[in-house]
């Protein structure tokens, strides 16, 4: 029966409040609104959520370039489509950015920009999953789950600590 509890803790980065989720040892959430304990949701700093909290600290610090943890995008009805595009946001290196058209071609159909916009917009792991890396054609910042005053914050984090 444990296997339906999710746990979740709050964090505060340097924009805000932001709540991240695991279940079953794997984070499943990081959101950027408040996720609220429920009968199945649980407020509680587990081992993975501890990890998640360090690894975000380092990131923020600009000590830390790649996340060591493990994700669950099955915790809620995802569509395979959208699955393919989170796990090529995991390809998409420190400090670089892509394209929605980059994204679309690399998982195999490259009229879907719109659709990887979507998905990127669906993405329930913010930050862990870099959907924040991928820009418009143009070079313009797009839209952004958690708006576009935080993607550009990411950016310029990474940027000035690319070295």
């Amino acid at each position: 029966m444990m296997e339906n509890i999710k746990y979740i803790c709050n964090y505060e980065a340097p924009f805000g409040r932001i709540t991240i989720g695991e279940k079953n040892g794997k984070i499943t959430d990081l959101c950027f609104n408040e996720i609220k304990a429920s009968e199945n949701v649980i407020l509680k700093k587990t081992d993975i959520l501890n990890k998640a909290v360090r690894q975000l600290d380092e990131y923020f610090l600009g000590k830390r370039k790649e996340f060591d943890l493990e994700y669950d995008f099955l915790d809620s009805i995802r569509s395979e489509f959208m699955i393919k595009v989170w796990n090529e946001l995991l390809n998409i290196s420190y400090g670089k950015t892509v394209t929605y058209s980059y994204i679309a071609k690399k998982i195999g159909n490259k009229n879907a920009s719109r659709a990887v916009g979507m998905a990127n917009n669906k993405n329930p792991i913010a930050i862990f999953v870099p959907c924040h890396r991928v820009i418009g054609k143009n070079g313009n910042l797009t839209g952004y789950y958690g708006g576009l005053d935080i993607k550009e914050y990411l950016l310029n984090l990474e940027k000035k600590n690319i070295n």
